[in-house]
């Protein structure tokens, strides 16, 4: 019987290490990519770098001030149009389960999440930037603001579904009005989640390059109306990172260093935001 335990054991931690051994394998990747882009973009970033502009072909130097800008602004407003209504159609499709209007807002949303970037792109540019006769920061926020849209959904829906039902009973048993009871006492004990989902898709969009392809477009100058052409991040490393000149090169392992540092900011703050706001039943 002992020797019987101790084989079980010996298997046990033999597979316990197998699996550890495939969790390295599947994150070495990564780590290799994180480094190369640390030590390819870390000696390109400095203060100039930050806040100057990029310069012509054959200057050295330059910036990307205006992509900084732009990529805070687009996604800022993408945000704006995005957060609202996904919270929305959150709610709602947690308190309707099984209604005939959910299921198929449920399939939409499903649908919606799978369909590629650049689709989306294409789809707001016969939309918005043909009808109004020019690319533009607005189309490429909408454009972001639908690929946002079903994470915010489904995480703001299930996170809602994981609350006891007794909390919404409780509320309407006091007397409060029903919207009163999802406003004030559903939607923040569940905070934490719908925080999670909106930070999510904030990092989902904010490395998106193809549907910026087809409304925002860019810009080499500085600018911050809405309804121009806007330079972002993932625009200005995909341009400069396939052209034949060394310049535009560092120019895009800095702004791809930069964006990394942006999305793992993102993440960070989703943590300790959750932490700070999490409520234990």
């Amino acid at each position: 019987m002992p020797q019987n335990i101790q084989y079980r054991l010996g298997k046990s931690k033999a597979f316990k290490g197998f699996i550890i051994f495939l969790s390295v394998l599947c994150t070495l990747p990564l780590f290799l990519i994180l480094i190369y882009i640390l030590k390819e973009g870390f000696t390109k970033i400095n203060w100039h770098f930050l806040v100057n502009l990029p310069k012509p072909v054959g200057e050295t130097g330059g910036g990307i001030a205006n992509a900084l800008i732009g990529s805070l602004l687009i996604v800022f407003y993408a945000a704006i149009i995005a957060i609202p209504f996904g919270i929305m159609g959150g709610i709602y499709l947690s308190e309707n389960k099984k209604s005939r209007l959910s299921y198929w807002c449920r399939l939409s949303v499903d649908v919606l999440q799978g369909t590629p970037s650049i689709v989306v792109g294409i789809v707001i540019y016969f939309w918005i930037v043909k009808p109004l006769g020019t690319f533009s920061a607005l189309s490429g926020s909408i454009a972001l603001a639908i690929m946002m849209l079903p994470i915010v959904v489904r995480s703001t829906e299930e996170t809602l579904k994981l609350l006891p039902s007794t909390l919404k009973e409780a509320g309407l048993a006091l007397g409060l009005p029903y919207h009163k009871v999802i406003l004030r006492i559903i939607l923040p004990c569940g905070f934490s989640g719908v925080l999670s989902g909106i930070i999510l898709a904030v990092a989902r969009i904010a490395g998106e390059t193809a549907p910026l392809l087809f409304t925002a477009f860019g810009n080499p100058y500085f600018s911050t109306n809405i309804l121009k052409p806007m330079q972002s991040l993932p625009l200005l490393i995909f341009n400069y990172a396939t052209s034949p000149y060394d310049e535009w090169h560092d120019l895009a392992w800095g702004a791809a260093l930069i964006l990394l540092i942006w999305v793992l900011l993102l993440n960070i703050i989703t943590k300790i935001t959750t932490r700070r706001w999490k409520i234990q039943f």
